[in-house]
């Protein structure tokens, strides 16, 4: 494997040497057999990476050419490597999980040739009965006189799949069976190796962005970030969805989308942001939610999540484990941007989950430091001494690294962006009721887009000083007006 070291060590390195190097490597590992599992899913991430980050249109042809021939390799291998949820989504492997009643119709719906229910894995199929007695009477009246019904084969036996399934049980029925599905990849453009939206590619020929070229008060002072809406959105909202499920990942967004409200941004360097809230059923009681996914020239890079109350923003931001190595810090100032100006979001604050609380795949990546060196403050007093400890010790070894246990602690409260120091402590569940709204803003909160409902609240000075307040809120009727 050591052309594919030498391909490794290539990434996020260009210029003409760098792309007739990287080039030549994968011409040369594209007629390689490569039999280990490890070594073959090691060898798509990197070239998913170089796909995402060409140095030059060689590059870029090279890396599509392997990956939309990859099935072939993985037939050849054992595939079970494959369905980790680090890794799952590669051409010619499966993933075997319970999706959500609405993500599992979705699914079956698009891909219905190649998904359906893994019966070999469903631990509680009896659960099913019941409900399959309701449509197919033979099964019923089998359930009756016999203690061990064979529901598989009864489902099996009457020519039913999953979509048959679906549209006669209901959502939360559904959700209570846990059926585990199969979902079988293929050459389905689901699959990550395939998975691509049109773009004009942009080729890097120079460095990358470095967190050091990046400012947030520069981009937020920037120009403003051009948005269109899309439509129809149908077709991106399900690619969105495919691009979670093969990750085994649900987003209430997602799994909710407003396809009549979709928008797009380019955010500049061939990346493309689609951006969407939730309709007005699928609402949070109080705060406002956006969602959307983020592409690098077409490949599906990440996602983010905001959860909005007045000026402030709880920001969820997931980059795929197989790009953490390019323009990150350039890319979130450029999503903070972005809301800041659709939604009227000035302070964001990050959960501690996302730092590393009880999550160690962010202690790994030493998330906390990424937002730290962006500016952002602890809200806790406690971790300040720990906090000015770790940083001289930065600034007196730069190869000085925090170990894990300091960045467990570093990670027990939020960090926050902007605002006033009145946030810095807050925290939904301390507000114990639902705050008394106005009946203005409880139309907002039913209008077509729920931006209309955040900016709203953003006027309302009153119930931000009352929901900022230490005092605890009067308890309120289910539709949001005091009692």
């Amino acid at each position: 494997m050591r052309a594919l070291d030498q391909l490794a060590s290539w990434k996020g390195r260009f210029g003409v040497h760098a792309a007739r190097e990287v080039a030549k490597l994968l011409d040369q590992l594209r007629r390689a057999r490569i039999r280990a599992p490890q070594d073959l899913i090691r060898f798509h991430e990197i070239v998913l990476y170089l796909r995402a980050y060409p140095a030059s249109p060689r590059v870029a042809d090279l890396a599509d050419e392997i990956l939309f021939h990859f099935a072939d390799r993985v037939s050849q291998v054992d595939r079970d490597p494959f369905e980790d949820p680090e890794i799952s989504g590669i051409a010619g492997s499966g993933l075997s999980t319970n999706f959500s009643y609405e993500v599992a119709l979705s699914l079956a719906t698009r891909h219905a040739d190649s998904i359906r229910i893994d019966w070999d894995r469903y631990e509680h199929a009896d659960r099913l009965g019941p409900q399959l007695a309701r449509f197919l009477p033979l099964a019923g009246e089998d359930a009756t006189v016999e203690p061990h019904v064979d529901w598989r084969r009864w489902f099996e036996s009457s020519d039913c799949d999953l979509g048959w399934l679906l549209h006669r049980i209901e959502p939360p029925i559904y959700d209570l069976l846990e059926i585990p599905l199969r979902w079988e990849l293929g050459n389905s453009s689901a699959a990550r190796s395939f998975t691509r939206i049109p773009r004009d590619i942009f080729y890097h020929d120079g460095p990358f962005l470095t967190r050091r070229d990046v400012s947030l008060e520069a981009e937020f002072a920037a120009p403003r970030i051009p948005v269109e809406r899309v439509s129809p959105a149908h077709e991106i909202v399900g690619l969105i969805i495919d691009t979670s499920a093969v990750r085994y990942r649900e987003l209430w967004g997602f799994t909710h989308p407003d396809v009549v409200h979709v928008y797009y941004a380019d955010l500049g360097r061939g990346v493309d942001i689609f951006f969407f809230g939730v309709p007005p059923e699928s609402r949070l009681p109080l705060r406002a939610y956006h969602c959307g996914m983020y592409f690098k020239n077409g490949v599906p890079m990440g996602y983010v999540e905001g959860l909005s109350l007045f000026e402030r923003m709880e920001v969820g931001f997931n980059l795929y484990y197989t790009f953490r190595e390019g323009e990150t810090a350039w890319l979130y100032a450029r999503l903070l941007k972005l809301f800041r100006e659709q939604l009227g979001v000035t302070c964001y604050s990050v959960d501690p989950y996302q730092l590393g609380h009880e999550n160690d795949e962010a202690i790994d990546s030493g998330a906390f430091w990424f937002y730290r060196k962006q500016g952002f403050r602890t809200t806790s007093a406690e971790i300040e001494p720990l906090l000015a400890r770790e940083e001289r010790r930065i600034a007196s070894n730069p190869g000085y690294r925090t170990s894990k246990a300091a960045l467990r602690k570093l990670a027990r409260a939020a960090l926050i962006y902007g605002g006033g120091p009145e946030w810095d402590h807050f925290e939904l569940r301390k507000l114990g009721t639902m705050p008394p709204l106005s009946p203005a803003l409880i139309r907002a909160k039913r209008a077509p887009e729920e931006a209309v409902y955040l900016r709203a609240m953003q006027r309302d000075r009153k119930l931000r000083a009352r929901i900022l307040s230490p005092d605890p809120v009067e308890p309120v009727s289910s539709d949001g007006i005091r009692n």
